[in-house]
This record gives structure tokens, sequence and C-alpha cells, in this order.
């Protein structure tokens, strides 16, 4: 079949049935009980669902540092201990011969 004249046709068929401004019966009503029933987005689900989803990567990149951090030893053999690192900047240095 042509085109063209499928077109035609289809227009032509358009221009005889001309819009009224008549609307359907309860119309409103059913456009109304539509959005009714429709799910409203809750705000907090959203954000749930994208921590839900983001807690994963976290969790194996935290595994990944811990592993490394694990594995890698310190440069000059000695054990770093919490005490050591909070009070290195009110000791004096301590020559290491």
């Amino acid at each position: 079949m042509n085109i063209a004249e499928l077109q035609k046709k289809l227009i032509t068929a358009a221009r005889k049935d001309a819009p009224t401004d008549r609307v359907p019966y309860a119309f409103e009503k059913r456009i109304m009980a539509a959005l009714k029933s429709s799910p409203v987005a809750d705000a907090w689900s959203l954000w749930g669902g994208a921590l839900l989803k983001a807690a994963a990567p976290c969790v194996a990149i935290m595994l990944a540092l811990g592993v490394w951090a694990a594995c890698v030893s310190p440069t000059n053999g000695s054990d770093l201990t919490l005490e050591d690192t909070v009070l290195a900047a009110v000791t004096p240095p301590v020559d290491m011969e």
C-alpha cells in the first residue's frame, strides 16, 4: 500500500470526525480514582534503597583497605601504638643508631 494514499485517507477520515466539547461520562471521577490509586513516592524508602545499594561497595572498600593495612609492615620495624602516635608531638625525637 502506498504511504501517501494511506496518509490522505487518514487525514480525510479525521476531518470528517470533528472534535466536540463533550466530555465522556464520569471522566473526572475516573481520573481522580486513578490518581488516588497510584502509589505515592516515599522519600524515606528512596533514601533507604540508595543507602542499601551503597552499603556493599563501602564494605568491600573497607575490607580491602583493612587487608592492605594488615599486610603492610612499618618501614622502621617498630610497632606504632596509639600512645606513641598521640604523644608524638610532645615527646622529643629519639635518635635511632
